[in-house]
């Protein structure tokens, strides 16, 4: 999984973990990306299952326990 915080506050911020990399962010944004991932990664612990293994419906259902939600593509300009 890869978080990008699009926002700054000056700092540059990278962590990784077991499935992860989170980069950039204020530290209030990269502290929230980086305990939604390793939520995630305990949800598929507790399901016994991996990242590359898990079935998409499924780590769809997961990330919406932890809070994330899917959003829409944008809107294609060749169709407006």
């Amino acid at each position: 999984m890869v978080g990008l915080g699009l926002d700054s506050d000056g700092h540059k911020r990278i962590t990784t973990g077991d499935n992860f990399v989170v980069a950039g962010g204020t530290q209030d944004t990269h502290e929230r990306m980086t305990e939604t991932v390793v939520k995630i990664n305990e949800k598929l612990t507790e399901r016994g299952k991996c990242l590359n293994t898990v079935e998409r419906t499924e780590f769809k259902d997961i990330a919406e326990s932890v809070g994330l939600k899917e959003q829409p593509p944008p809107p294609d300009p060749e169709n407006n």
